[in-house]
């Protein structure tokens, strides 16, 4: 059973710390290194050619690609939905060659190419002493999105992540995910991590649009034109921690070039039925996507568990 933890635990909190933009960053290997010094146009270039790759002559997951683009726009027409294909790929292979470059681009560089837009929200509740939980989704870059929260916020970032199987890439995204201050605490650890600490007066950030397979916790709503299961995870917390909840959305404005904008999800304590924070949530990642469909993980597999299924084994366990 949960524990709710109170809001006011935390004492006042003290001047912002200087956000650590030249800090000196953990080494990441060698190749990742000499990659990222690439220049953009070459890199970008790969990119082009990678993207029509996957799309033309090796087409990547492109039946799973093109059905979940369906079910999702079903008043698109073939035209319409190859754009979208076509862009959902380059998109990708862009963010690739991004997050090989960003092991090494320098604060500034980052705080260039990814604006915040109000960002006073949860800053002005860090200032009076109250943790905030940011919530945002896999919409655009989302490894530069934690890269400019770190760099921006000026308090401590905790940031709930998936462990990789693969040692190396755990290793090596890890560098990534830190290297301007960013603190990476397991999904499954957030909440107990969260009591634990719960006098650091801190940002906690979560991406939470994806399957919740491993999760007991489920809501159901309609998503993208299908029966959706969303992690209760944000919610929980929200609940639990009494911290105020803030969405982010991000959009390309160019190539390499990002916006993100910050608003307000649930307020601190708020009461709310169960899965009324997450239905909003779920609602503004929909629109994000239906504003900019190229940008969301068209090829992951997030429509494996099928609503009908979910309940008929709910009940034979019950």
């Amino acid at each position: 059973m949960l524990t709710e933890v109170s809001a006011h635990t935390a004492a006042p909190a003290p001047a912002p710390p200087t956000a650590p933009a030249d800090a000196a960053p953990a080494r990441s290997a060698w190749w990742v290194r000499l990659l990222a010094r690439v220049p953009w146009g070459v890199g970008y270039g790969f990119a082009t050619v990678l993207g029509w790759l996957a799309f033309r002559v090796f087409p990547y997951r492109e039946r799973l690609v093109r059905g979940n683009l369906t079910r999702a726009f079903p008043h698109f027409d073939e035209p319409e939905l190859r754009a979208v294909m076509r862009g959902y790929y380059l998109g990708f292979a862009q963010m690739l060659v991004e997050i090989i470059k960003g092991a090494s681009l320098p604060g500034e560089e980052i705080r260039r190419r990814v604006r915040i837009v109000n960002l006073e929200g949860p800053r002005a509740q860090l200032q009076q002493g109250q943790s905030v939980l940011l919530v945002g989704a896999h919409q655009c870059n989302w490894e530069w999105m934690l890269l400019a929260l770190s760099l921006e916020l000026g308090y401590p970032l905790d940031a709930a992540y998936k462990p990789l199987v693969d040692n190396w890439a755990e290793r090596e995204m890890k560098k990534l995910r830190t290297r301007f201050g960013s603190r990476l605490v397991p999904a499954k650890e957030l909440l107990p991590d969260i009591i634990k600490r719960r006098d650091v007066v801190r940002a906690v950030a979560m991406v939470a649009d994806q399957e919740p397979t491993t999760s007991e916790h489920k809501y159901w709503t309609r998503f993208l034109n299908r029966d959706t299961a969303f992690y209760l995870g944000p919610e929980e917390i929200a609940r639990v921690t009494r911290f105020p909840a803030f969405f982010i959305s991000m959009r390309r404005t160019g190539r390499g070039y990002y916006e993100m904008r910050i608003e307000p999800l649930a307020e601190a304590g708020e009461v709310l039925s169960t899965g009324a924070l997450t239905e909003r949530y779920a609602r503004l990642v929909e629109q994000q996507i239906h504003d900019a469909p190229s940008d969301w993980p068209w090829s992951h597999k997030r429509w494996k568990l099928r609503r009908s299924v979910y309940q008929s084994r709910a009940r034979q366990e019950s």
